[in-house]
């Protein structure tokens, strides 16, 4: 026993110990810590598996009407929803708010979010009925009144929605620039005016107003090219390239394309005229370029930015479909393949 203690004094088992206790904590901390991550890594799958899992209009209501969720997260999750494009789980959490919601005011908001998303999902009718309701009761709500302003302007009802104009000009919004564009429209639409008479009117509001250069000229080109020609911009046509570019052959004025370098290069490229023999625009240059090598096989296509909130879209439009301005549209030129079909003889 004597030698026992002996040796436990001695300097060299000390360190023995001492590894050994490192090692001790070194392993089960190790284990600790893989235990600890499988452990998260469970926590992890099952917070995804529900958050994957949608709940039902049930569960919804269930869960609102019980309060354990803030009106704020619930608002917040109906936003993400819409995100996603799943305006059916949005419009389910914001019909069962406003059946849980006893203050008006923020029935009021719930309603309008409600609204907006019908209109955003594209059901119309249930949209307007959704604002006329609000504006029943609170006819100064001017959320409610650009809201139903846009549903009357996608139903193409603009008589109406001018006359939504009057309570939002009493209400000291500015509403100019949507009282031209709803007059501009509603012109185009009535049957009760002359082809002749509509022009006039058309040509005074761009002179006047020198806005709505797409709509107008859009219209002009169909009607009566000559007079399009006559008093279009020199300054517009690079924004009315597209219209320009898909012109029957009939409609086209060589007397404006003779008098400036963009209609030279346009048609050039599309190879009306061989007037050009290069241009600043890669597009028309790289088609001025096959034209004169005799080459086929591209063509232009076009897709439309919206200047104000630089959004693009594969369409021509006068409101923009994401931020509700009119008047934005920029055409922009793509290269494309040409399709043709060639005639075999048998």
């Amino acid at each position: 026993m004597n030698n026992l203690f002996i040796e436990t004094r001695d300097p060299l088992f000390g360190v023995i110990v001492f590894f050994a206790l490192i090692f001790v904590v070194t392993f089960f901390s190790y284990w600790w810590g893989r235990y600890r991550a499988k452990d998260d890594h469970r926590y992890l799958d099952n917070f995804i598996k529900d958050l994957n899992t949608v709940p039902s209009e049930n569960e919804i209501k269930e869960l609102i009407h019980t309060g354990n969720i803030s009106s704020s997260s619930w608002f917040l999750l109906a936003s993400s929803y819409i995100q996603q494009g799943n305006y059916e789980k949005s419009i389910e959490i914001y019909k069962s708010i406003i059946e849980a919601e006893k203050e008006p005011s923020k029935r009021k908001k719930t309603l309008i979010l409600l609204g907006q998303t019908y209109l955003k999902a594209g059901f119309l009718e249930r949209s307007k009925e959704v604002f006329l309701k609000i504006l029943k009761h609170e006819p100064r709500t001017p959320e409610a009144l650009y809201s139903l302003l846009l549903v009357y302007d996608r139903l193409k009802e603009y008589k109406k929605a001018l006359d939504v104009l009057e309570p939002l000009h009493e209400l000291d919004e500015n509403i100019e620039h949507e009282t031209l564009y709803l007059e501009c429209a509603y012109l185009l639409q009535r049957n009760d005016i002359q082809n002749n008479k509509k022009i006039e009117s058309l040509l005074t509001l761009y002179k006047k107003h020198q806005k709505f250069t797409y709509l107008i000229f859009e219209y002009l080109f169909k009607i009566d090219s000559q007079m399009a020609w006559e008093h279009l911009r020199s300054s517009d046509y690079k924004r009315l390239s597209d219209l320009l570019w898909y012109l029957d052959d009939e409609k086209i004025s060589m007397e404006a394309i003779s008098s400036h370098s963009y209609l030279r290069e346009l048609f050039s490229a599309r190879g009306v005229v061989d007037l050009a023999n290069d241009s600043e625009h890669f597009e028309l240059d790289v088609l001025i370029k096959l034209n004169h090598a005799k080459e086929k096989g591209a063509t232009l296509q076009f897709e439309y930015l919206c200047k104000n909130c630089k959004h693009i879209f594969p369409f021509a439009f006068h409101r923009c479909p994401n931020c509700h301005n009119t008047d934005t549209l920029i055409p922009e030129m793509l290269l494309s393949k040409d399709s043709f079909e060639e005639n075999y003889n048998f």
